[in-house]
């Protein structure tokens, strides 16, 4: 999957990147009609120890998937955000298989009249 990251007033190091491409591409394992992906990385100025933010965009078809988390790194924020689009991609693979199960009981029933 083709991952564009871009780092908000600072610059990220290539571990990090590395680690962001890795992570977002186990996400093709649970979906995989996953166009491509936008990863915003963001620091907040803030006193809390919290102000690394991660927001990551799936563009899939139909609808896009959003995710936000904030945390005292950016790879915790990652693993969450990406775990959260895990969870995202489970309820829309269930939701079209649902759709696919009720059509194809809709066309049997039509054989059988």
């Amino acid at each position: 999957m083709k991952i564009r990251v871009q780092s908000i007033h600072f610059t990220a190091d290539v571990k990090l990147l590395d680690f962001i491409q890795k992570k977002a591409d186990k996400l093709d394992q649970f979906f995989d009609q996953i166009i491509s992906g936008e990863v915003y990385l963001k620091l907040e100025k803030t006193d809390d120890e919290a102000n690394k933010i991660t927001e990551i965009k799936l563009l899939i078809p139909g609808n896009d998937l959003f995710a936000k988390e904030q945390c005292k790194t950016f790879e915790e924020a990652t693993d969450k955000a990406v775990e959260s689009l895990r969870r995202q991609l489970d309820k829309r693979k269930e939701k079209l298989r649902s759709h696919a199960n009720n059509l194809k009981s809709l066309s049997l029933a039509d054989e059988n009249l």
